[in-house]
């Protein structure tokens, strides 16, 4: 069994309160891994992928020492990708960002727009800037993705999305026009060398409260796994709630884990396009993968 990524949620902290991330309820337990489960988790995701996303809902630019975490990961000859809303990404130095772990770092701008803060667009988007600046002078082989996953039927983010694409195309001299963009809806637009603008429509966290979806496929078990911050294992990266709790680090191996009688069920149904579980059922991600 290999997996293109695992997610290791490094955090459940994140810090905002965007209305497109699922709502916590009072009862919420908010931690961070600590370093020694990390390091065994890490080596044993490390014969099934090679890839470790730092990010489940939390973000992993909240935590003071996430050099430590990189660190880890480098060790173990493996790639990190980080996903951040960027707005704690002026508290670490260039060292850490640009770490040599670091493959990939996701930026979701839409944060910005969805929360009540003191900052300007400006200022809130300046420390991302300098980051891109530092990754060309430098010239490293990082990908920096700026992401506008805010799209709908109705463009109702327009007037924000108008005054991002303004800003960027001073930033990186590059033509962003709305009118072309929300007819041809691309996957994403170049800004620079691995500076990519990504687009993507809203989507719905899975939860028991949606409507019923009844079956299909999922890449959970396939493409990849979760790993939350207090070391529960779910069969895919928007299970942050563990309805679908596979196991927990903590106690058992990830080998274990993997071969256990849920998770085989998972997967052979899955083949046959029925969901087995029920928050599957009430997940309508798993439209993006009809055949």
């Amino acid at each position: 069994m290999k997996f293109n990524r695992i997610y290791i949620e490094l955090t459940n902290i994140c810090g905002l309160s965007c209305s497109f991330c699922p709502t916590k309820s009072s009862e919420y337990q908010y931690n961070s891994m600590d370093l020694e489960l990390f390091e065994s988790i890490v080596a044993q995701s490390a014969r099934y992928t090679k890839e470790i996303y730092c990010h489940v809902v939390g973000d992993p630019m909240t935590l003071s020492n996430l050099g430590r975490y990189l660190d880890i990961i480098d060790r173990y000859s493996m790639r990190a990708t980080l996903t951040t809303s960027g707005y704690y990404i002026d508290r670490h130095r260039y060292s850490t960002l640009l770490h040599p772990a670091v493959k990939q770092i996701n930026i979701s701008i839409n944060s910005y727009n969805k929360n009540d803060n003191k900052l300007t667009l400006e200022e809130y988007l300046k420390p991302m800037i300098s980051l891109c600046q530092k990754k060309i002078v430098e010239q490293k082989e990082i990908f920096i993705n700026f992401r506008l996953w805010n799209f709908d039927e109705v463009m109702s983010e327009r007037d924000f999305n108008q005054k991002i694409f303004s800003y960027l195309s001073k930033q990186f001299s590059v033509d962003l026009d709305i009118e072309t963009i929300d007819r041809d809806r691309p996957k994403s637009i170049r800004l620079d060398y691995k500076i990519l603008l990504h687009f993507d429509n809203y989507f719905e966290w899975p939860s028991l409260n949606n409507p019923l979806y009844g079956d299909g496929t999922c890449q959970g078990l396939s493409s990849h796994i979760a790993i939350l911050s207090d070391g529960r294992v779910v069969p895919c990266c928007l299970d942050c709630d563990a309805v679908i709790e596979l196991g927990d680090l903590n106690i058992e191996s990830l080998d274990d884990i993997l071969k256990s009688r849920r998770s085989v069920t998972m997967i052979d149904n899955f083949k046959d396009g029925v969901a087995i579980e029920e928050l599957c059922q009430h997940c309508s991600y798993k439209e993006r993968f009809k055949r």
